[in-house]
Formats: C-alpha cells, structure tokens, sequence
C-alpha cells in the first residue's frame, strides 16, 4: 500500500507519532521522560506533516488533506508554544495540554480516516471515514474536558 518513499518515510513517522503521543498522554506529565519522549514526538510529527505535503504533491493537487497538515502543524506549534514561553502565558500549562491533546487527537483522526479509505471498500470507506473520525474527535474532546478540568481543580484546589 506504500506506493513511494516519501510515503513510506511518512508512515514511518506516523507510527512513531501513534506510539509516542500515546505515551505522553497516559504516563505522567512533567517528568524528564515526558518531556524527551514529547520531543521525539514532535518531531516526527513535524516530519509526517512535511513528507504529507511532499505526497499530496506528487499525486495530486491541493485538498482537504492539505488542508489538515495545515491545521496539525498550527497545533503542533500552538501546543509547543506556551512550554517554550512559560514566563509569558498565563496558564501556559493548561493552554500546552489544550493544544496538545487536540494534536494526538487530530493524529488519531487521521489514523482512522487513513484506515476507512484504504481498508474499507467503496461507498462504505466513505462513511466509516465520516463517522469513525467525527467519533473519534468527540470523545477526544471528552477526555479533553475532563483532564482539563481535573487539572484545574488540582492546581487552583
């Protein structure tokens, strides 16, 4: 399924998005482990999104998927931007988490948009690809919510 190198350098990014933005968001925050491990995934988010607007080139023009790239590489800076200014962000903890969830959840999206359109055939791709990503994006801003609320009331407790 790997029609080109980029493509293959782009998964392999991914996959090391998937586990390492799943790490950071089930182990606990703040540690140096944390911390290096929040690193490589920025990283090699950074690199998916580059290889992905290197793919969507070579075969074919602008859309929606670029358009996504567009919208996870703002996350991915918007989330990395209160860690490396703390002194200037109010809240920049809370603002880092917000961003950050919505990073890996904006991972998770495209996972299974990616799974729905190349595993499941026609018409039907179409559909789980709708609805497997809009459920995908609900309960992440459910989990979303409540850490952020769960971290509110420990901090200001």
């Amino acid at each position: 399924m790997v029609h080109s190198t980029i493509g293959l350098i782009h998964l392999i990014f991914a996959i090391i998005s998937l586990i390492t933005g799943t790490y950071v968001i089930l182990t606990t925050k703040g540690t140096k482990l944390h911390v290096i491990i929040g690193y490589i995934y920025v990283v090699s988010m950074l690199l998916m999104n580059l290889t992905g607007f290197g793919i969507y080139h070579l075969f074919g023009g602008f859309g929606i998927f670029h358009v996504m790239i567009i919208i996870s590489l703002i996350a991915l800076f918007g989330g990395m931007y209160p860690v490396l200014n703390r002194k200037k962000v109010k809240d920049w903890y809370i603002q880092h988490l917000r961003v950050m969830s919505w990073s890996i959840v904006g991972l998770y999206a495209a996972f299974v948009s990616e799974m729905s359109a190349r595993i499941i055939p026609h018409p039907y791709g179409i559909w789980c690809l709708g609805i497997g990503t809009g459920l995908v994006c609900f309960v992440g801003s459910l989990l979303i919510k409540r850490k952020i609320k769960k971290t509110q009331n420990l901090r200001y407790s």
